[in-house]
């Protein structure tokens, strides 16, 4: 298939299977980030793609796909250096949101998301540190997958925020979404049932009425879910936790990429090269506070959460917004992103986001939080819930 939605960075870049397993017959592209022998990594950015080398070999989760019989097509595109949410790349253009080609992919796994809605990929890996897998899977109507944090290894991969930064995956059907997960984590208990489920009434109050009611009326057909209660998720405010989250983030970015971006000066496009700049200001001795939050949230979501409990809320604020949208507007909208996309990775909880609904004929996920180290369980549960569903 030609790349004329603009998936791909290099679509002939092939590796064939080095074994066989749950995944033959399969193909899975993946987020320019992901080191492959012999290939160059562009992360989005032209200078990035200059001043690096040509990796000597595969990252780990590559080796550990292909070694279960999946084959490797294609690297995709990605925002500059992952740092966004919207998919628009200034040098090499936006991937076409198959589900709305008027409207944002959705990023910084854009390509990935892309090329598995358009059935292009069977499958494809992305990185998820602040929802870079969640977001455009939510946008483009698919399955995406964010660990915990940890669970899969980042060995190979172009980091962003290391606390943060997580390997995911993304299909059409939640069977395969679980397959890859049973190939890429070992030694976790899959057995239980998800029971309870908690609404957080502040992360469901940033969407519309609409899509509040669409999301809702889907959620309510879940009867697999008995005990279903209604909390107020955070004391201070998501918005709290979003500055908390952006702050503690930005410190890692700066720390990650500040020397290399002060020696080499690189052509950042709008927005990106803003957030750079004021991750540049900010200072570690002034985060404490933030890192105390952090350390409160992972206790108690994953005290609420126990054994069978999983948080239930809106992926995205709504659909995908309009491309080219920029000023106030935007900025609001990625703010209740944010504000949604934080609790995961604040807490590095698992998360799984599901093409459930549509509000006007585009999609809009739902998503779900489990505790740590409860990756294959939801993965399973999920699968057993809305098996069949959005494949």
């Amino acid at each position: 298939m030609q790349n004329n939605l603009n998936a791909f960075v290099e679509e002939e870049v092939i590796v064939e299977p080095m074994g066989t397993g749950l995944l033959d017959g399969l193909v899975f592209s993946v987020k320019d980030v992901f080191s492959i022998e012999g290939y160059r990594n562009g992360a989005g950015n032209p200078d990035w793609l200059k001043s690096h080398g040509v990796s000597t070999c595969h990252a780990p989760v590559i080796e550990r796909l292909l070694s279960h019989g999946a084959k490797l097509k294609g690297t995709t595109q990605t925002d500059e250096l992952m740092y966004s949410l919207n998919g628009e790349n200034a040098h090499y253009g936006t991937p076409i949101n198959p589900k709305a080609p008027n409207r944002i992919p959705g990023g910084s796994s854009s390509g990935s998301a892309v090329a598995v809605s358009a059935g292009i990929s069977d499958f494809a890996l992305g990185t998820d540190t602040g929802g870079s897998v969640r977001i455009p899977s939510s946008y483009c109507g698919i399955y995406g997958f964010r660990p915990t944090h940890g669970v899969v290894t980042p060995e190979g991969v172009i980091p962003l925020a290391k606390s943060f930064d997580t390997v995911g995956w993304m299909s059409k059907a939640p069977e395969l979404l679980y397959r890859i997960g049973k190939v890429l984590i070992a030694d976790q208990e899959e057995k239980g049932q998800f029971t309870q489920a908690f609404f957080c009434q502040d992360a469901w109050d940033l969407l519309d009425e609409q899509c509040k009611e669409e999301l809702l009326s889907a959620a309510s057909m879940i009867k697999e879910l008995s005990h279903r209660e209604w909390i107020m998720l955070s004391e201070s405010g998501l918005d709290e936790w979003s500055s908390a989250f952006r702050i503690l983030q930005g410190l890692e970015i700066w720390e990650e990429h500040g020397d290399w971006i002060q020696n080499e000066k690189p052509a950042f496009g709008p927005g990106i090269h803003e957030r750079f700049q004021w991750a540049g200001t900010l200072n570690r001795e002034e985060s404490l506070e933030q890192e105390k939050l952090r350390e409160q949230i992972q206790k108690s979501i994953s005290s609420l959460l126990g054994e069978d409990g999983v948080i239930v809320i809106p992926t995205a604020p709504g659909p995908a917004p309009l491309l080219h949208v920029q000023g106030e507007n935007a900025e609001r909208y990625r703010a209740k992103t944010m504000q949604l996309s934080c609790i995961a990775g604040l807490a590095g909880l698992p998360q799984v986001t599901v093409p459930l609904a549509e509000v006007d004929g585009l999609p809009i996920g739902l998503s779900f939080i489990a505790n740590h180290h409860q990756d294959l369980k939801l993965l399973k549960w999920i699968n057993e819930v809305f098996g069949g569903e959005g494949a």
